[in-house]
């Protein structure tokens, strides 16, 4: 297995694409979006032609024909002396040093199969398919660009900017829904920061609503809300414009809102609900408490090793559907108003957030155990035999989200 990440880049790294594909994906050309991938590796100096290339240093050569994302790029970068090929073996680009670069520049222009003397053989499926930051796994695209595919490949690229594993609602609800609308978004020239803002007003607008009791009207901001949020992260994706400003914008939204919505909607119950002994404002903090010691678990869990606290096993990403995160819990809330007991809808998020999280403590001291006993955490995502093993129909489920990749 090749590695997927290069740490430290100590020489000057230059980059040229040799031609440009016949078709945009997602409003972008083959050079914007590379300009865009490659920014993580630090400072590129792009070429303008093949009689620019540097004396010393690394290089980038790119066959501009070809869809790369992000992950691809990041295996090619952390092999040096690789040519990265498709699945028929044609060449798609290389990373080199400058006195590698114009023996391997000719190759790649010429596309002969056969890879020049001293460089290794690079394909996607060499590259790990686990992706922890999308709890996915399914290998990254090498695809080549063509008019006829173009709806095609910005469906893949959609479909794996989706998470696996993630709430009952984003992975079998909103995949179609939120795809128009990222659509929309790219047309309009729309940033994700922009869509996350939209969200955040809409955060505001159902605390007020659920504040005085209009819960119906709550729900409907809540429910945008929740899709836009889904938008706004695969925008960024496919239009390869993620920033660290971005991720921390977004994330602290999705971190601190969810308990102010259930404390105001307990806030505006009458009569207030009393259960066992314990007043609104006792299970107002039971829910406050038992949601920040949920998260803190999954933080602490992070520590183990290569997996989130629901990738460790199938049983973790099973539980992820309906682990009281928002959109499992504005369920809750939404049926309780469906059936006019609001205060039910109160006490069952509350409930659910004191159990679900009992759960997450329990799976936090087994994966403790297991990394003290057998070392870092690994996720049973990136298994080889994941697709046929015991987890096949897991894997079936959570390896990617079906849903995400339908036209």
């Amino acid at each position: 297995m090749f590695l997927t990440q290069r740490v430290n880049y100590n020489m000057t790294l230059s980059a040229l694409v040799l031609s440009e594909a016949p078709a945009r994906l997602w409003g972008l050309s083959s050079m914007e979006r590379l300009r865009r991938q490659t920014r993580e590796a630090g400072e590129v100096t792009w070429l303008g032609d093949s009689g620019a290339l540097p004396a010393e240093g690394e290089v980038l050569l790119f066959v501009g024909r070809f869809l790369f994302e992000t992950r691809t790029l990041k295996g090619l970068m952390a092999n040096p002396g690789s040519v990265l090929v498709a699945a028929d073996g044609t060449p798609a680009a290389a990373f080199v040093t400058a006195s590698q670069a114009e023996q391997v520049l000719k190759y790649l222009i010429s596309g002969s199969k056969v890879i020049p003397d001293g460089m290794r053989r690079l394909e996607p499926g060499d590259i790990a398919a686990f992706n922890v930051a999308l709890r996915s796994a399914h290998p990254p695209l090498l695809e080549l660009i063509t008019e006829q595919r173009k709806n095609e490949l910005e469906n893949m690229l959609y479909g794996n900017a989706y998470r696996g594993v993630t709430d009952l609602v984003t992975k079998f609800l909103f995949p179609r829904p939120a795809r128009t609308l990222v659509h929309w978004c790219a047309r309009l020239g729309l940033t994700p920061n922009m869509v996350t803002s939209i969200g955040f007003l809409l955060v505001l607008l159902a605390c007020h609503f659920f504040r005085e009791g209009h819960y119906a009207a709550g729900l409907a901001a809540g429910w945008v809300m929740t899709l836009l949020d889904t938008v706004d992260g695969k925008l960024a994706r496919v239009t390869v414009r993620s920033s660290r400003f971005g991720h921390l914008y977004d994330h602290l939204i999705d971190l601190l809102h969810p308990p102010f919505w259930y404390v105001f909607w307990g806030k505006s119950l009458v009569p207030p609900p009393l259960v066992f002994g314990l007043d609104l404002d006792a299970l107002s903090w039971l829910l406050i408490i038992a949601y920040g010691l949920g998260r803190l678990v999954e933080l602490i869990f992070n520590q183990l090793g290569n997996c989130t606290i629901f990738t460790w096993r199938p049983f973790d990403a099973w539980f992820r559907l309906i682990t009281a995160r928002r959109n499992p819990c504005m369920v809750l809330l939404t049926l309780s108003v469906l059936i006019g007991r609001p205060d039910w809808g109160f006490l069952a998020v509350v409930g659910w957030t004191m159990l679900t999280t009992g759960v997450m403590f329990v799976r936090l001291a087994q994966g403790l155990v297991s990394r003290f006993a057998r070392g870092p955490l690994t996720s049973w995502l990136g298994a080889n035999n994941v697709a046929t093993g015991p987890h096949a129909r897991s894997f079936r489920i959570f390896g990617g989200t079906r849903g995400a990749y339908k036209a």
